[in-house]
């Protein structure tokens, strides 16, 4: 759990810049409405208080992490969303687009299927299966990604999209 002792304004301002340097670290970009953000990272917070982990605060978590690993922020569908909306479900991490203000976040249907995520069969070898995304390889620094895209900017580097190939 979290230490709740501390002022929630404070813990906010911890978990915004945290998540702030992470996703500038990476290539993502939060939402530039501070106020908002802040809510979202309020939402956050009372699911790691509640729950003890980070669920979206847009979704209704079950409060079994195993049921809800799919929507620990960021969730899986971050990504997806990204590329096809421009925000993620809940707008907390935005294009560069709308972080720089050229565009506008749109409404984001949820991915998430009805009564959650189902968890996977166990691992098997990659010989014997096919993959359900293709890989992408960063040709700058080697970084895979299995995903439907490439991201916009590889999080280790920082190369553009551009320089990620096909890898499988």
């Amino acid at each position: 759990m979290s230490d709740t002792s501390r002022p929630m304004g404070e813990r906010v301002e911890e978990l915004y810049q945290k998540l702030r340097a992470d996703a500038e670290a990476g290539g993502y970009y939060l939402n530039p409405d501070e106020a908002f953000t802040r809510e979202l990272v309020a939402g956050i917070l009372a699911n790691i208080d509640r729950y003890g982990y980070g669920a979206c605060p847009c979704r209704l978590a079950s409060g079994r992490r195993a049921e809800d690993l799919d929507i620990i922020c960021p969730c899986d569908y971050r990504d997806p969303d990204l590329d096809d909306f421009g925000a993620c479900y809940c707008a907390l991490y935005v294009s560069r687009e709308i972080a720089e203000g050229a565009a506008s976040a749109l409404n984001i249907p949820d991915r998430r299927p009805v009564g959650g995520a189902t968890e996977s069969a166990p691992a098997k070898n990659i010989t014997q299966t096919a993959l359900k995304y293709p890989v992408y390889r960063c040709k700058v620094c080697g970084y895979l990604c299995a995903r439907e895209k490439p991201p916009a900017v590889c999080p280790v580097c920082k190369a553009g999209k551009d320089r990620f190939e096909l890898f499988m």
